[in-house]
């Protein structure tokens, strides 16, 4: 039997194509090994969200290729789609699949092989002038308790920093009946969360007629808008058999309407944990990024939720040091930041990618002071994490366990509250997949908190 070992960068969307994939060598006849052996096929899908995304996965294509120069090394993803011929001129790399071509990773590799190695880049297409949603099905995952389903890929909004678009290609979404069919089939197997996840999640349904008949037309959507078809997903999602909780991975801020909310808070499997792409808390900054809100704006989205929802998780991203970001804009981004009080931040420095707008904005910010704004808010983020958390000690809360963990000799049974509060219990009982609720105590690390049943 031939073996084949995967390494997944990215996001969400990276982590769901790379379980569609290991499906597929698995199903014809490939045994999966970690990714640290000597492996016949190497697959490693990449990420190009910044610099930093391009050399990582360089190096894990270059180490493949170490580990076993004979070795077929397949590189998929974003890097794939956007380094043109950096790709084609790697010798590590023997074949490149670029985005909507995944699904056909076994038939490349067939071709490849049958042609003596020749044509590695049959996996490459124009990803800007394709409207087809690549179809994908998922029957299982490494993961036993929580699976990630793709509801939507592309993205129209065209930050100015971003090549996202550039690598995925023009939003576009997947039928909901595929959708429906794939949780229904996970669930019977004894998945229990759900999360959907996408490049652009708050614009579902709004490239196609599907939906039940509900009718959805493309919408260049406006200051704010109300997403009929995701919240109609969610309430068919919400009445399916098996399934314990819902996740909605990253939204726009735009979506969070008053009727929005309002209708999601009733879906009774939602999570209360919502992240929202804040990026900068400066009216200005964020008008040079082609974000289209205000801080103001974005403000009220989040007193909707915590207006519909009882202290709900609200995470972001942000970045540090964003062309032209004067001093004082920073200072009014790191104040809006704590004001909003987030219950988690993902930091930052800005990146220069070559092909956005962004790269060719004056007053580029130095190095040190990326760095030294990058660390304040990674110490406003640690504060208002410590808050957050410390809000929840004395209460119950539902927990599902994932997995055991050995935390200081001891042996903890660890999983999410539904705000996504990492929470252990030392118990000898096995309650993987299991929903407890758990009285929460103490802080047992500063990411983890104790509790007992």
């Amino acid at each position: 039997m031939k073996t084949v070992a995967f390494h997944n960068l990215g996001c969400k969307v990276n982590d769901y194509e790379t379980d569609i994939m290991q499906q597929k060598f698995t199903e014809n006849g490939f045994r999966v090994v970690p990714f640290t052996q000597k492996a016949d096929v190497f697959v490693i899908n990449t990420c190009t969200v910044t610099n930093i995304a391009d050399r990582k996965s360089r190096q894990m294509l270059h180490r493949a290729k170490k580990l076993n120069p004979e070795a077929v090394v397949i590189a998929v993803g974003c890097y794939v789609q956007t380094a043109g011929e950096k790709v084609l001129k790697d010798e590590s790399i023997d074949i490149a699949i670029g985005n909507n071509k995944k699904a056909d990773i076994i038939n490349i590799l067939n071709e490849y092989l049958k042609n003596n190695r020749q044509d590695t880049h049959a996996g490459i297409i124009d990803i800007n002038k394709t409207s087809e949603y690549e179809s994908m099905f998922l029957t299982d995952t490494a993961e036993r308790t929580r699976a990630y389903i793709k509801i939507q890929d592309g993205c129209d909004q065209f930050c100015s920093y971003c090549l996202i678009p550039y690598a995925r290609g023009r939003a576009r979404s997947r039928d909901e009946a595929d959708i429906l069919e794939e949780i229904k089939g996970l669930a019977g197997k004894g998945y229990r969360e759900f999360v959907l996840t996408g490049i652009h999640v708050s614009s579902y349904g709004l490239d196609r007629i599907v939906n039940n008949g509900r009718k959805a037309e493309f919408n260049t959507m406006g200051r704010e808008w109300t997403n009929e078809y995701l919240i109609g997903l969610l309430n068919e999602i919400d009445n399916i058999d098996g399934v314990k909780r819902i996740r909605l991975s990253s939204l726009e801020p735009r979506i969070m309407t008053e009727e929005f909310v309002s209708r999601i808070s009733k879906v009774g499997k939602l999570c209360p944990h919502f992240h929202l792409s804040l990026q900068s808390g400066s009216d200005a900054t964020l008008k040079r990024m082609n974000r289209k809100y205000t801080a103001e704006e974005f403000m009220e989205g989040v007193k909707r939720l915590r207006k519909y929802f009882d202290d709900p998780a609200i995470t972001t991203d942000m970045i540090a040091g964003f062309p032209g970001e004067t001093e004082e804009e920073f200072k009014e981004s790191f104040s809006f930041a704590k004001d909003v009080s987030f219950y988690e931040m993902h930091v930052f420095k800005y990146s220069k990618r070559k092909g956005t707008a962004a790269e060719k904005l004056p007053d580029q910010v130095k190095d040190e002071i990326k760095e030294q704004r990058s660390h304040m808010l990674i110490a406003l983020r640690d504060e208002l994490s410590k808050d957050f958390r410390q809000r929840y000690i004395g209460k119950s809360r539902p927990v599902l366990f994932e997995e055991r963990v050995l935390i200081c000799g001891k042996s903890y049974m660890v999983g999410h509250t539904p705000e996504y509060i990492k929470t252990a219990v030392l118990t000898d009982a096995p309650l993987e997949n299991e929903i407890r609720d758990v009285t929460l105590s103490s802080f047992l690390t500063d990411e983890i908190l104790i509790g007992t049943l």
